[in-house]
């Protein structure tokens, strides 16, 4: 493939698994602040899986960073 197509290719790449990681976080702080407990009891599960789903995306992003910059 082209370094252009592969280029972006990965862009869009990018985009979607932000978007998905987004959609996923927000269904996830939804659920869990449907949960009958109280804030305090929710906090952590809130904090545990932004820094999941966030730290995934990050180190996807710098997955196709160093893949797009070693082709």
């Amino acid at each position: 493939m082209k370094k252009e197509t592969i280029f972006t290719l990965i862009t869009w790449t990018k985009r979607l698994l932000g978007l998905i990681a987004i959609l996923l976080w927000m269904y996830v702080i939804f659920t869990i602040s449907q949960s009958p407990g109280p804030f305090v009891e929710q906090v952590p599960y809130c904090m545990g899986s932004t820094m999941l789903i966030f730290g995934i995306l990050t180190a996807v992003h710098k997955g196709l960073d160093y893949w797009s910059l070693s082709q």
